[in-house]
């Protein structure tokens, strides 16, 4: 039995968000997180995220506190000054490096979902998938807004064809438009086989 025949959805209670603490040249980049954050309350799950008030990162922030939501920030104190961190969230907390942010926001979560963001937000979102990958972890990872992601996932596409990424692995992914749609496909989703795990034998190989 595979992994993911054997291992059932589980519930979502908080979310991690990755996402850019710059606002996007394109405003309904910056409707779309706001609405996250007002999806995420609406359902009851708590926002866990870098902790700035600015950008994409303050607006989904900003649409979870509106709506209601629980809201959780991480910051490293060396970033809080320029990030300029959120005082109006829930849960505040101050690392010392970006390493422990990352740690921190991956241990406090159910899912990860990527919103339009830079190099940080993609060194973020690489990080989980290699660990999801590795069966370091089993949380299903989200990339919300298909025309910002599709030349990334394009790449990936690019890096399948060549061998340095399984079809499982980049079909784990999930992309879409819709906050609502998201979260209903992360609450659906089963881990794929670990990288190093032989893939099953079907019947027939079993005869042999």
């Amino acid at each position: 039995m595979s992994t993911a025949e054997a291992t059932p959805p589980s519930p979502i209670h908080a979310v991690t968000v990755f996402a850019g603490a710059r606002e996007a040249t394109a405003p309904e980049m910056n409707t779309l997180a706001r609405d996250f954050g007002v999806a995420l309350a609406r359902r009851g799950i708590t926002l866990v995220y870098g902790g700035s008030r600015l950008g994409l990162m303050g607006a989904v922030a900003q649409g979870a506190i509106d709506a209601g939501g629980a809201t959780v920030g991480i910051i490293p104190e060396h970033l809080a000054a320029h990030e300029i961190a959120h005082t109006g969230l829930t849960e505040l907390v101050f690392v010392d490096t970006l390493a422990q942010r990352k740690a921190l926001m991956s241990q406090r979560c159910d899912a990860f979902v990527a919103l339009p963001g830079g190099a940080g937000t993609l060194d973020e979102l690489f990080d989980e998938w290699t660990n999801q990958q590795l069966a370091l972890h089993t949380k299903p990872i989200g990339l919300l807004g298909t025309e910002f992601w599709q030349p990334l996932i394009q790449m990936v596409d690019h890096m399948v064809a060549h061998g340095f990424v399984r079809q499982e692995d980049r079909d784990s992914l999930i992309v879409v438009d819709d906050p609502d749609e998201l979260l209903d496909q992360l609450a659906q989703w089963r881990p794929q086989r670990p990288r190093w795990c032989p893939a099953p034998q079907s019947a027939e190989q079993d005869k042999d």
